[in-house]
């Protein structure tokens, strides 16, 4: 089989980098090129996104591509999801697109559902209610009469506007749509009565096109600058949790995924949404996947709690590598003390080490005394929450849940890896770690005919990562712990 190269764009919310991914023989193999930061910038009493930095470091990974042995197939970018840029009548893109983070949506829920209620925009769209989603970021301009939403005549979602800035073409393509509560999941449609409910037209928002869509090729500068010519830009999924889930080296379709960073979702991908009662009063949602799918899942907190814990103990001058976070929470008392890791008070406290604390004593358990203690609470969590999770997905799921597969950063825990296999009680597999960049450049692979299926996909991944499997060890004293944690956290 012919040797064939793809170039990713992988845009998170704090980092970017550039993948070169290379087919040889059945197998993929990744470099990353470059790798840039992606910061929110406050402009004015707003927060934004810088689109014109970005793509100036999409055009450097473009030149650093040039720089190797490959010939680029094709190039496709993923982003994080939600966020929008508005383009002007003459296409210009119009000011810095607002990031999700941005306090304008504050209370605007709310203020939407007196004229079309929870329960019905849940019903036409299968999205978890959240104020950052696109829906209320657009209601939110609306009710302020923001003059660029008044001038815009169209709207791109964020890996959308890149390829726009690397084409000159525009589409909105399926997966990232799919994360603005404003699509429609059955009909894979924007829904005209949330459009009318927040008061812009329909025209605001382009034709939908699927992950494999063909955008367009480099603009002639763009082409000449980086001397890499007219390479086609695909619309992978744009969404980078689509990608990721696209990239789950699974042999059926008896799994749930879990990708897990500093926000974890769980789900199973399914061909159809689930909105019922049940998945309205859970909170779960429904988002776009490759080949029509639909990933069912839940957004829960991830290593978020850590994470605030680390910045604590740092300016303490105490500062933590990996393996010695690890060392630390084995050595810890076993089932000390347990959180819910998604309960309000640690979205975003002052201080997480105190919210914990408090959180324990409040719920009559012992308080962690040393950073070893709030390691080893906080990944028992996660992993008991990981259970809660998928009894539910369990429960909606047509089919056994057999495996777990874990992608992601997170995937490199190994001991959380090993705990979420004895609290689940099936095997853990964990990786590719690359998932996003991976499930980009292998949507592009199929694009370029280079493979034909998801399945296809997901053998070739299968083939060239490195998968560890972890099987559930002393399953009685979790299912203990389990019943423990349900009382503490009064979850049902």
């Amino acid at each position: 089989m012919e040797n064939k190269s793809f170039l990713a764009f992988d845009l998170g919310a704090t980092s970017g980098r550039t993948i070169l991914g290379t087919l040889e023989n059945g197998k993929l193999q990744i470099k990353e090129l470059t790798r840039f930061p992606n910061q929110i910038i406050q402009i004015g009493n707003h927060y934004c996104w810088n689109i014109y930095s970005l793509f100036e470091n999409l055009k450097e990974g473009l030149i650093a591509a040039n720089k190797e042995d490959a010939s680029i197939t094709s190039i496709g970018i993923d982003t994080w999801g939600v966020d929008f840029a508005l383009i002007g009548k003459d296409g210009s893109i119009m000011g810095a697109p607002y990031a999700y983070r941005d306090p304008h949506t504050v209370g605007i829920p709310e203020e939407l559902f007196k004229i079309i209620s929870r329960k019905e925009v849940y019903n036409l769209t299968g999205i978890e209610v959240m104020e950052l989603n696109s829906l209320y970021q657009m209601y939110a301009l609306k009710q302020a009469n923001n003059s660029l939403l008044e001038a815009a005549s169209e709207m791109l979602f964020m890996p959308d506007a890149l390829s726009y800035l690397l084409t000159g073409n525009k589409v909105v393509e399926y997966t990232i749509a799919s994360t603005s509560q404003l699509l429609n999941p059955r009909t894979k449609q924007f829904e005209p009565k949330l459009l009318n409910a927040v008061g812009v037209s329909p025209s605001l928002l382009g034709k939908i096109v699927m992950p494999g869509h063909v955008v367009g090729t480099l603009t002639d500068n763009l082409a000449t600058e980086s001397g890499l010519g007219k390479v086609p830009v695909i619309a992978v999924a744009g969404h980078d949790t689509a990608s990721a889930v696209a990239a789950v080296p699974a042999d059926n379709e008896r799994f749930a995924y879990l990708s897990s960073g500093t926000w974890s979702l769980m789900g199973i991908e399914v061909k159809e949404p689930i909105i019922n009662e049940e998945s309205y009063h859970l909170n779960f949602t429904n988002e776009g996947g490759v080949e029509g799918t639909t990933r069912f899942l839940k957004n829960m907190t991830g290593m978020w709690i850590l994470e605030q814990c680390l910045k604590e103990w740092k300016k303490e001058g105490d500062t933590y590598t990996y393996d010695t976070l690890i060392q630390m929470a084995e050595s810890a008392t076993a089932f000390h003390s347990l959180i819910d890791p998604d309960h309000a008070s640690f979205s975003n406290p002052a201080s997480m080490t105190k919210t914990i604390r408090d959180y324990c004593e409040t719920s009559d358990q012992e308080i962690p005394s040393v950073h070893a203690d709030y390691v080893r609470c906080i990944f028992e969590s996660l992993a008991l929450k990981y259970r809660y999770i998928l009894s539910k997905l369990n429960s909606f799921a047509t089919f056994k849940i057999e495996k777990l597969h874990v992608i992601g950063g997170g995937s490199k825990n190994q001991l959380l890896n090993q705990w979420t296999a004895n609290a689940i009680g099936i095997p853990v597999l964990a990786g590719p770690s690359e998932a996003t960049a991976i499930g980009n450049i292998m949507i592009q692979a199929k694009a370029s005919g280079y493979v034909n299926t998801l399945q296809e996909m997901r053998q070739i991944i299968s083939q060239s990562a490195l998968i560890e499997v972890f099987c559930p060890h002393n399953f009685a004293e979790w299912d203990s712990a389990y019943k423990k944690y349900i009382d503490i956290t009064h979850l049902i």
